[in-house]
C-alpha cells in the first residue's frame, strides 16, 4: 500500500510488541514454577501443577505449583520466624529494599509488561504505560513512608504477619498496592497471585532475591482459591487478611474470620456511575467512557459501567459513542495499537456473554458494533445497552467486561439518585463543565473515589477503596498505612473489664446528700427509648429491672426490640441537617452539651453512684472527665481536616474525610456514662447520626442523658437510644441494610457475631475482640483514632493547567 492511500483511508498497520524475552524466560523456566516459600523455591507438598494459558490464543504458557494447607503453613511460620527482624530492621533499612525493589522492576518493565500482557490478555500499551509505572510507583511511595514511620506514626506499630490475596485483572499492580505498605510498615506477608495469572508474581520473587531481601519477609504461594486462599485466610497466626476480588468472595472470607481479631481490607466489587452532564464537552467525555469502561476490557472493579447522561443531549451522545464504538480496535493485545485484547479465560467469558443475553431478555436495546473480533481467543466485543430500567439486572450486577449500560437523568438531584441507586460505592465520574455543580455533586455520591473530568486515575498517595458492598479499607496515601498498622496502646487494654471498686450500700449513703438522695427516691422514673427527638414506649410494652451491683432493685428500663431497632434506624436516615452543617458550627452544639452536662454533673454523679455502687469522688471523677471528652471532640470538629494529596498527575487530589453516615454504637458496660460519651460523641462530631445501645447493666447514665440532647438544640434524629439486651440489639443493628457502620465494645463471643452478621451488607466494623480499654485513660479512650473510625476517606481527583 501507497503512504498516500494510508493517510487517505487512515487503515490500521499493526505495531506487533516481541514476545520473545518472555518466551526465553519462560523457557529458562522449562515453563514450570515452584513456591517460593522462606526465600527458597519449594515444590508443593501436592505435587500437583496448574496450567496457565494465554487467553489472546489459548496457548500454554507455563506450569506453577498448587500449593495446599501444609504449604500455606509453612509459608506462615516462615513469615512469622522472619517478623522480629524485619521490625528490629527499623525503617530506613526497610526503605533501601524498597527503593531496591523499585530500581530493579524499573530495569526489567519490558518483561514484567509483556509477561503481564501475555498472562492476563490486556494491551500491551496499558501493561507498559499504565501498569509497570504504577507498581514502580508505590515502592518508592512506600520507600518513603518506611522512613517516616518513626516520626509521621509514632503511635502504631505493626500489625503481624499478613495474608493477601490479589485478583488476575490487575496481577502485578494489586501486589504492589498491598506488599509496597505492608512491608514499609514493618510486616511480613505470605501472597497468593490469583489462580490465572501468577507468573509476574513469581518474577517479582526473582527480584526478591536479586536484592537480598531478607528471607520469609515475603512469601508467594500459588494455587487455588478454595485450598491455599482458604488456608491462608483461616490460619492462626496471620494477624490480617487483605483482599481484592470479588463481593460474594469477600463476604464469605469476612464470615471465615468472624471474632478472630483478625485485621481485615477488602477492596470487591462496583458498578460505577459515568455522570455527563449537559454541558460537558462531549467528545472528552466519549473518550472518558473509553477508558472508563473499555480499558482492560472492562475487567476493572472500579469501571465506569453505568452511563448517567443527562436527557437534553443523550441522543447526540448516544450517537457519538456507537461511532466511537465501531472505530475501537480488539485484537492481538500484543500489538500496541490495539485498544481492546482478549478477556482472561473462558469462565469469565461465559459469565459476561450470560448477563448481555440476560439483558436482552429484560428488554433493553443493544448495540454492538461490528468490530472484527479475532476467532482464537477469549474476545467479546465492546457493548452498550440503552433503554435499561435502574432494576435491571444489568444494572445492578457487576458484569465485569466491556459492556456499558447506559441511562439518562434530568435534573443533578436525580443523578445523585440513580448513581446511589447501587449496593456498591466503589468510584465515581463526574463530566461538566460547571465547576460548582461538580463540587455540588461529587460529596453526595457514594463513592470512595471521584473523578471529575477524568477517570480511573491513580497514584500511591491517594487512597483507594470503597464504601457498601465495595468493601472498607484504603489502599495508597497516608490512609492506606493504616490498614497495616495498629494503635501501640492496644498492647495496654486489659483482658477484663476495668471497674471501679464498688463500696457497700451504708458506706454509699452515707456519701450521699439528703436533698440529692430525695430526687433520686420515691419517684416512678419511667425510662423510655430515645426516637426521632421523642421519648418512645417499646414496641414490645416491656421492661427490664436494672440492679446495682449488689444485685439491688434500682429502677426499670424499657426493653428494645427489632422494630425499635428499625425505628430508630428510620428516624436517623430521616435527620438531613446534622451532616451538613459545618464542623463549627456542630462544635457549638458539642460545647453546648458540655455546658448542660456541667450544670447537671451533681445529679450524674448520683446516678452513677445508684447503678454502680462506686465512691461518689470517682463518680465525680467520671463526669467531669465526660465533660472534657466532650470538649476534646467539640475540639476536634472543626479541625479533623482531609488533605490535599502529592499526586504525579496535574490533579488536585482531595481527600475528605465524609461522616460514615448512620452508625450503631454498642457501648461498654464499664463506666455507663463515660462509656457512652466516649464513643457517640466523636461519631456525632464528625457528622453522622447515631443509634446507641447504651450499656445494659447501667443504663440510666444514657436514658438521662437524652434530657440533656433535648437542651442542646441537637437535631431530632441525630442521637437515638435504645435500650434493653445489648446483645440482642446488636445483632438487630449489625443485620440491618440501613446502617453503614457498627462499633461494638463488649464480649470476645458478641464480637464474633457482629462481624459475621455484619458480612452480608458489608458494613463497617470496630470490634474489641474481648480486651476492654480504660476510659478514664485519654491514651486510651480518646483521640484521632476514634474519628478516623468515624469517616471514610473519599478522594477527589480534579485536573488543571490549560
Amino acid at each position: 500500500m501507497e503512504i498516500k492511500e494510508i493517510f487517505d483511508t487512515m487503515v490500521y498497520g499493526p505495531a506487533p510488541e516481541s514476545a520473545a524475552p518472555a518466551v526465553d524466560y519462560l523457557e529458562s523456566h522449562n515453563r514450570t514454577f515452584d513456591l517460593f516459600i522462606n526465600g527458597e523455591w519449594t515444590k508443593p507438598n501436592s505435587k500437583k501443577y496448574m496450567e496457565s494459558h494465554n487467553p489472546a490464543n489459548k496457548e500454554l504458557l507455563a506450569k506453577f505449583a498448587e500449593a495446599d494447607e501444609k504449604d500455606v503453613d509453612k509459608a506462615v511460620k516462615s513469615a512469622k520466624e522472619a517478623l522480629p527482624k524485619w521490625v528490629a530492621l527499623g525503617g530506613f533499612e526497610r526503605a533501601k529494599y524498597l527503593y531496591a525493589l523499585a530500581r530493579q522492576i524499573q530495569k526489567h518493565s519490558r518483561l514484567f509488561a509483556v509477561l503481564e500482557t501475555l498472562d492476563n490478555g490486556k494491551p500491551i500499551r496499558e501493561t507498559r504505560d499504565i501498569d509497570i509505572p504504577i507498581v514502580v510507583r508505590h515502592f518508592y511511595h512506600h520507600a518513603g513512608w518506611a522512613k517516616l514511620m518513626e516520626t509521621e506514626l509514632r503511635d502504631y506499630k505493626e500489625v503481624g504477619v499478613i495474608g493477601q490475596i490479589i485478583p488476575w485483572n490487575f496481577p502485578l499492580m494489586m501486589l504492589a498496592w498491598k506488599v509496597a505498605p505492608a512491608l514499609a510498615m514493618g510486616n511480613t506477608v505470605v501472597l497468593k497471585p490469583a489462580e490465572y495469572t501468577s507468573l509476574t508474581a513469581l518474577l517479582f520473587a526473582e527480584i526478591c532475591e536479586k536484592v537480598g531481601l531478607p528471607k520469609g519477609v515475603l512469601n508467594i504461594v500459588t494455587g487455588k482459591g478454595t485450598v491455599a486462599g482458604t488456608a491462608l485466610v483461616n490460619h492462626k497466626d496471620v494477624n490480617k487478611v487483605a483482599f481484592t476480588g470479588s463481593t460474594n468472595v469477600g463476604k464469605i472470607i469476612r464470615r471465615e474470620i468472624a471474632g478472630s481479631g483478625k485485621k481485615i481490607s477488602l477492596e470487591l466489587g462496583g458498578k460505577s456511575p459515568f455522570i455527563v452532564f449537559e454541558d460537558a464537552d462531549i467528545d472528552s467525555a466519549i473518550e472518558g467512557i473509553v477508558d472508563a469502561i473499555w480499558f482492560n476490557q472492562g475487567q476493572v472493579c472500579c469501571a465506569g459501567s453505568r452511563l448517567l447522561v443527562q436527557e437534553s443531549i443523550a441522543e447526540k451522545f448516544y450517537a457519538k459513542l456507537k461511532d466511537r464504538m465501531g472505530k475501537l480496535r480488539v485484537g492481538n493485545p500484543m500489538d500496541k495499537v490495539i485498544d481492546m485484547g482478549a478477556i482472561v479465560d473462558e469462565s469469565q467469558y461465559k459469565t459476561i456473554d450470560k448477563l448481555v443475553k440476560l439483558g436482552i431478555s429484560e428488554g433493553c436495546e443493544i448495540y454492538q458494533a461490528k468490530n472484527a473480533v479475532p476467532k482464537n481467543g477469549f474476545y467479546y466485543p465492546p457493548t452498550l445497552f440503552t433503554d435499561v430500567s435502574t432494576s435491571a439486572t444489568i444494572a445492578q450486577e457487576e458484569i465485569f467486561g466491556p459492556v456499558l449500560v447506559a441511562m439518562t437523568f434530568r435534573s443533578h438531584n436525580e443523578a445523585i439518585a440513580l448513581a446511589n441507586n447501587s449496593r456498591y460505592g466503589l468510584a465515581a465520574s463526574i463530566w461538566t463543565e460547571n465547576i460548582n455543580l461538580a463540587l455540588d455533586v461529587a460529596p453526595k455520591v457514594k463513592a470512595g473515589a471521584v473523578w471529575i473530568n477524568c477517570t480511573n486515575q491513580f497514584d500511591a498517595s491517594a487512597g483507594f477503596g470503597g464504601y457498601r458492598e465495595s468493601g472498607f479499607g484504603r489502599e495508597g496515601g497516608k490512609e492506606g498505612l493504616y490498614e497495616y498498622t495498629k494503635p501501640k496502646i492496644e498492647d495496654e487494654f486489659s483482658s477484663k473489664p476495668i471497674i471501679p471498686k464498688t463500696e457497700k450500700p451504708s458506706l454509699r449513703q452515707a456519701q450521699t446528700d439528703k436533698k440529692s438522695k430525695s430526687i433520686l427516691e420515691d419517684i416512678d422514673r419511667t425510662s423510655k427509648l430515645y426516637i426521632g427527638g421523642k421519648q418512645a414506649r417499646p414496641d414490645g410494652g416491656y421492661s427490664l429491672n436494672v440492679l446495682n451491683a449488689f444485685g439491688e432493685y434500682i429502677g426499670e428500663v424499657s426493653e428494645g426490640n427489632r422494630k425499635d431497632v428499625r425505628n430508630a434506624v428510620e428516624a436517623a436516615h430521616a435527620e438531613k441537617s446534622w451532616a451538613g452543617m459545618t464542623g463549627h458550627a456542630r462544635a457549638q452544639v458539642l460545647y453546648y452539651i458540655a455546658e448542660n452536662l456541667a450544670i447537671r454533673s451533681e445529679e450524674f454523679a448520683e446516678r452513677i453512684v445508684e447503678m454502680t455502687n462506686q465512691s461518689l469522688e470517682s463518680a465525680q471523677e467520671e463526669v467531669e472527665k465526660s465533660i472534657e471528652r466532650i470538649y476534646t471532640y467539640a475540639a476536634f470538629a472543626d479541625k479533623y481536616d482531609g488533605q490535599a494529596h502529592s499526586t504525579v498527575q496535574r490533579m488536585v487530589t482531595l481527600a475528605m474525610p465524609e461522616a460514615v453516615g448512620v452508625m450503631g454504637i454498642v457501648c461498654p458496660d464499664e463506666n455507663p456514662l463515660l462509656g457512652f460519651i466516649s464513643t457517640v460523641i466523636p461519631a456525632m462530631a464528625m457528622g453522622n447520626n447515631v443509634v446507641v445501645i447504651p450499656s445494659e447493666k447501667h443504663p440510666f447514665s444514657a436514658t438521662d442523658f437524652y434530657q440533656i440532647l433535648e437542651t442542646s438544640d441537637v437535631p431530632a434524629g441525630t442521637v437515638n437510644i435504645v435500650t434493653g439486651h445489648k446483645d440482642e440489639l446488636a445483632k438487630e443493628i449489625a443485620k440491618h441494610y440501613n446502617i453503614d457502620g457498627i462499633w461494638y465494645f463488649g464480649t470476645k463471643e458478641g464480637c464474633k457475631d457482629i462481624e459475621f452478621l455484619a458480612s452480608d451488607s458489608m458494613k463497617r466494623t470496630w470490634l474489641n475482640f474481648g480486651k476492654y480499654r480504660n476510659w478514664l485513660d485519654n491514651a486510651q479512650g480518646e483521640g484521632e483514632e476514634f474519628l478516623r473510625h468515624a469517616t471514610e476517606i473519599k478522594n477527589i481527583w480534579i485536573p488543571y493547567g490549560a
